[in-house]
């Protein structure tokens, strides 16, 4: 058995007396938190670097041009659609969130409200993905 900082000894719980289903316990609501959280730090520093390139214009507009010519490739099409992915999720999931925040009812049904909001993703992007794709790789 593991003693504790008294010196005391504790049993272990066992499996069938653990709490189950959680909110953190690797389910939709720890996975919902977790995406929540990289994809505000993605579009933080998407932001970051947009105003740093964006303020090049003033300083050297060749080195602004220069810098725009580069996101013009193929594998900055599929970073936008990255980016696009992460905006949506995160403006859909932050609805989600103040929807528990502020109603019982949707904390009582945050995994629906999560499967919700995941196929809303899904839905915004098929309904973006392909035809952008289609612009960046046809050029």
């Amino acid at each position: 058995m593991p003693e504790t900082e008294a010196g005391t000894l504790t049993a272990p719980i066992p499996a069938k007396e653990r709490p189950g289903g959680t909110l953190y316990r690797g389910r939709e609501g720890m996975w919902s938190w977790v995406l929540h959280r990289i994809t505000g730090v993605a579009i933080f520093f998407f932001l970051l670097v947009h105003i740093l390139d964006t303020a090049l214009v003033r300083v050297s507009p060749e080195a602004y041009n220069a810098v725009i010519g580069t996101y013009q490739t193929p594998i900055m099409g599929l970073g936008e659609v990255a980016l696009v992915g992460a905006i949506v999720f995160h403006a859909f999931n932050g609805i989600r969130i103040i929807l528990v925040d502020f109603w019982a009812w949707a904390t009582r049904h945050q995994k629906l409200l999560f499967w919700i909001v995941i196929a809303l993703w899904v839905v915004t992007m098929l309904g973006f993905a392909p035809r952008h794709l289609m612009n960046v790789f046809s050029h």
